[in-house]
């Protein structure tokens, strides 16, 4: 078993410092809009489901009981990836706590413990809470219309750090702040980002970084900057004016890790065709049978040059690629030997 690691949640109030339980390790400095940062410790498997139950004492009232379930379903719908999948079961090993009997330190709203692959434990404190700076109030106790903490965003926040999410670094001035929902200090209502229910876009890019994209056709986060390769391909060079030929495309990431070598499907990727010094679509290539497939047919009457282009995708962090150019060379008729004329057996001869 991994060592256990511990993170206070802190209120948003400033002046406050970040505690940790046991040595705080800091990150490695990380440019904003970057992915977060990572968690050390080890992952949980690609989609491993990470069950739940209230803690011994610490059954929260309805109204949490929700917001928490809420945050699972937000995590397990925003994830973008094969990162855990949370739910709750009453059979479960891993607990949520709610009240008094917390470990997060003397300003902590919430905090979070992770074992992986084993299980993990989050704990929220009761509302009504008495710090320094004031009282917690969570929104969904209290109806405030401003200055209480949202429990669904909060529990969102430490499950993003359960999947292995550290703090997202953010500009000097928090322009960025709405990138992630993992973050060092949450915001109480009304500001901007106090009832986050999705993970930003810098928490999916780090969490496709470290689990994988979901399927082939999840977009990849705009957060990130991945390359892509295009290759062409077809089973004839040489035919005969008039024939069809047909061309198949793949299209594959060419990131590091997790991101090297994924088929791309559900893009846009068209055939062109050279005429003199430029390029022409001539197709927009249908998706074929495998991952990062497609595929499309063309009629030929004269030698040409084709290549295929992955168009860059709208709102995605993937690069285009062309692949490289193929010559397919036509005749005007019948070889000698005839092993280009249509419908003619090219078998042993009686």
């Amino acid at each position: 078993m991994t060592a256990t690691a511990f993170l206070r949640r802190l209120a948003a109030t400033a002046g406050m410092a970040l505690v940790a339980l046991g040595p705080l390790v800091l990150p490695a400095a990380v440019l904003a809009h970057e992915p977060d940062p990572m968690l050390s410790g080890g992952l949980f498997a690609q989609g491993q489901s990470l069950p739940y139950r209230w803690g011994a004492g610490g059954t929260p009232p309805a109204l949490m009981r929700a917001a928490i379930n809420a945050a699972a379903d937000d995590s397990n719908g925003s994830r973008r990836s094969k990162a855990p999948v949370f739910g709750y079961d009453a059979a479960a090993g891993n607990t949520i706590y709610y009240g008094t009997d917390v470990p997060c330190g003397v300003n902590g709203l919430a905090c979070f413990r992770r074992s992986a692959p084993d299980g993990f434990g989050v704990w929220l404190r009761e509302n009504g809470h008495r710090y320094d700076w004031g009282t917690l109030r969570w929104c969904e106790m209290t109806g405030d219309p401003d200055g209480c903490y949202e429990a669904e965003t909060i529990t969102l926040d430490e499950l993003g750090h359960v999947t292995g999410l550290d703090h997202h670094v953010n500009d000097p001035d928090d322009s960025d702040y709405l990138d992630a929902t993992v973050q060092t200090y949450s915001r109480a209502k009304p500001r901007d980002g106090w009832n986050a229910h999705v993970y930003g876009r810098c928490d999916v890019a780090a969490l496709q970084q470290a689990y994988d994209v979901l399927t082939s056709a999840t977009p990849y986060s705009t957060c990130l900057d991945v390359p892509s390769a295009t290759s062409l391909a077809t089973l004839r060079t040489s035919v005969v004016a008039g024939s069809v030929v047909t061309f198949t495309a793949t299209v594959t990431t060419s990131g590091t890790g997790r991101l090297y070598a994924n088929g791309v499907s559900g893009r846009v990727v068209v055939l062109q065709q050279r005429n003199g010094t430029t390029w022409t679509d001539v197709a927009t290539m249908t998706p074929g049978t495998g991952a990062g497939m497609y595929g499309t047919s063309l009629l030929l009457r004269s030698t040409t040059d084709v290549r295929a282009i992955l168009r860059k995708p709208v709102a995605e962090g993937l690069r285009a690629s062309a692949s490289v150019a193929m010559t397919v060379t036509v005749t005007l008729g019948c070889l000698p030997d005839g092993s280009l004329c249509p419908l003619v057996a090219t078998g042993p001869k009686p």
